[in-house]
Formats: structure tokens, sequence, C-alpha cells
């Protein structure tokens, strides 16, 4: 496993061209021209799924949504390396890996308009929901992946999180248990060089692989525009933590062409030239080009792939706009696991105060005022 690469493991080229490297071809040698086309195709859906999600946040159907554009190969090359059996735990930009995992492109959205406290059922795909707090979830991970080693389950348990919550107190408490203990947990860190408006030079001196090493974890890096190599690295890490041989840290580098969530202006912080550079490494293009290069393209096939990503984008769209708005009084479920006298009463005030008459609740500057004489409405 991971471990001794300094650099990026690369297996394809930006311009598509592959990469000699029989150590990690290997696992991914069962990726014929087939499941080429399906890597191809999910990662166009996802990319369409974010472009979707994006407009309808712009056109106020959504309160806010976190981008994901230029991540779809760390996001979709993991995502493929997993068993069913195996569980995620994500942060709030995972929405190609829950797309991959089977959740419905009609789910995807429920928390982010703000009809629900969740978008999908985690036990019907076995991922958790977005975790807004950066880095919780690596604590949650360690402790799942663990106590599926007690019961003897042969699974992996992945946290999903970003360069900037390496910095949180979280991830390193995380990562200490899980050495000690040798929880099966993989620590996948997208290092899309951002964490909000902050490079990712102010996060790390170092390679960010460096700081799990620090803990004893085996780690390595790979290019997390290049789908196949993501595939076999994260491939590597899940294996050993099925076969018992505890945590590992997978370090993608990739970028992040879109702002931090659609409440932030990545212009403020970053040049034109940077995200030119990246743009370059583009992940979607790369598999593209691979294909070209190997005689694989088929205008056929694409149109297939266009039409299904149309077809997501519908279903995302229809759904989204059609969500209904919750009944106001399922703000006081599941607060406590039992009842709660101070809750009862809560919720005996609020219902009183939805069933009174508007005019006998409006706020004082909601007062109806009377017009003066002579002045026009």
């Amino acid at each position: 496993m991971p471990g001794k690469h300094e650099y990026p493991v690369q297996l394809v080229q930006p311009d598509g061209r592959r990469v000699f490297d029989p150590e990690h071809a290997g696992w991914v040698a069962d990726i014929g021209p087939d499941r080429l086309w399906s890597l191809y195709r999910d990662m166009v859906v996802a990319r369409r799924i974010d472009t979707e999600a994006t407009a309808l946040q712009r056109q106020g159907q959504l309160g806010l949504w976190a981008p994901l554009l230029g991540q779809e190969a760390a996001q979709v090359g993991s995502a493929w390396a997993l068993t069913p059996d195996d569980y995620v735990f994500c942060s709030y930009r995972e929405h190609a890996v829950a797309y991959c995992r089977g959740v419905p492109p009609t789910e995807l959205t429920r928390m982010w308009r703000g009809v629900s406290h969740s978008c999908w059922d985690p036990t019907a795909v076995n991922m958790t929901n977005p975790a807004i707090v950066v880095g919780s979830q690596g604590l949650h991970a360690t402790g799942y992946a663990y106590a599926a080693q007690l019961d003897g389950a042969e699974i992996a348990t992945v946290a999903y999180f970003g360069d900037g919550a390496t910095s949180q107190g979280d991830i390193a408490e995380a990562m200490v248990f899980a050495a000690s203990w040798g929880a099966p947990v993989v620590f996948f860190c997208q290092n899309n060089h951002w964490a909000i408006s902050e490079p990712v030079r102010l996060q790390s001196a170092t390679p960010i692989a460096h700081r799990a090493r620090g803990y004893g974890i085996p780690a390595a890096r790979v290019d997390g525009n290049d789908v196949l190599a993501v595939l076999a690295m994260t491939r590597q890490a899940a294996a050993r933590a099925r076969a018992g041989g505890g945590p590992s840290f997978v370090e993608a580098i990739t970028y992040r062409m879109g702002p931090h969530t659609t409440a932030d202006d990545p212009t403020r912080y970053r040049t034109a030239a940077e995200n030119e550079q990246w743009a370059r490494r583009d992940p979607i293009d790369r598999i593209r080009l691979l294909l070209e290069r190997e005689g694989l393209f088929d205008p056929v096939a694409q149109r297939q792939v266009d039409e299904r990503a149309d077809e997501v984008a519908h279903q995302l769209r229809t759904a989204t706009i059609g969500m209904p708005d919750p009944d106001p009084m399922r703000l006081f479920d599941h607060v406590y696991a039992t009842p709660h006298p101070l809750l009862t009463a809560q919720r005996q005030e609020y219902a009183e105060y939805l069933a009174a008459d508007p005019a006998d609740t409006a706020l004082p500057h909601e007062a109806p005022t009377r017009r003066a004489e002579g002045v026009p409405s």
C-alpha cells in the first residue's frame, strides 16, 4: 500500500497518454473499454448534476450548493473502488460519490433546498448525509471503522474531507485514534488547493500526506484528476482496511474550479491564470483524450452519455422545484430521543402561534399603520 511515493501516482497524463507504472496499473487491469466508458459517463453525469444544482441555486431554488467542478475524477474514481458493504462518511461536496453509491438524483438537493435536515437515507446506500461541520466526519468514520472491526466485519470505512479540514483538531484526533487502535479507515483527502479563500500552502508547509505519516499511518499522493490512478490507489487502501491492515491516507491532488460554495466569489482571491492552468488538466477531457488515443471514442456512445446527463439533470431539476414545504411542526421532531417538558411546551406555544390570526401575531414593525391624510398610496 501507499507509503513510499513522494510524487503523485499517475496512470494517465493530461493529454490522454498512458503512464508506464506496472506497480499501480495492475489495480485497474479490469478497466477495459466498456468500464472506461462507464467511468467517463459517471464523471460527465456528475458534472452535469453540479452545473444544474448551481443553476438552481442562482435561480433561487436552492439556498446553497457546494460545487464539485474539477473534482469529478477524485470522487468517481474513489467511489468505484468501494463495495456496497463499505461505509462512506462525507463532507458537503461529495455529490458524485453519492451518485455512484446509488443515491437517486431526486434526493440530492433536499437539505440544500431547506425542506429537510438530510438528503437521503444513509442505510440505503451506506453513506452519511453531508457533514457541514468541517472535519467532524473523520471522528465518526474512525469510530464506525473500529466498531466494525470489533464486530468482525471485513469492510472499509472511508472519510472524505478537504485540505482545509486537515488543520482541524477533529481530523488530527481521528488519525491518532485510528493509528493507535488500527481502525480500518481510509482517510481520503481531496486537496483542491483552496480552503475557501486560503491557499493550501497556508494549511501545510509539507505535503498533506506527510501529516498522516507523522501518526504512523501509511500515506500516498495521487493525481486527483486522473480517475484511473485514483481508482487504483483507493482500491489498495480499501483492500488494506478490509484485510485488517489498519488505516491509510490518500491525498488526491485536484483543483476546485468553481467557488467554495455558491455564496463565495473566488475571483477575489485567485487568478485567471491559475484557473487556466488547471483547466488544461481537466479530468473529463483527460479520459476523452485517452479514449481517442486508443481508438475507443465513439460518437454514438458520446451521445448516449450526453443523453444520460440530460436525463439526470431533468430529474434533479423537476424533483427540486416540486419538493413540498415541510410541516412547520416537524421543527420539533428528533430534537430529543425521549419526550422533554420544555420542548413540549415550546411545541404547544408554536402551534398556537401558527393557528392565531396573523394580525394578532404581527411583529411591532409589521403592524398595520393608518396612512396620513392626503398622502398618496
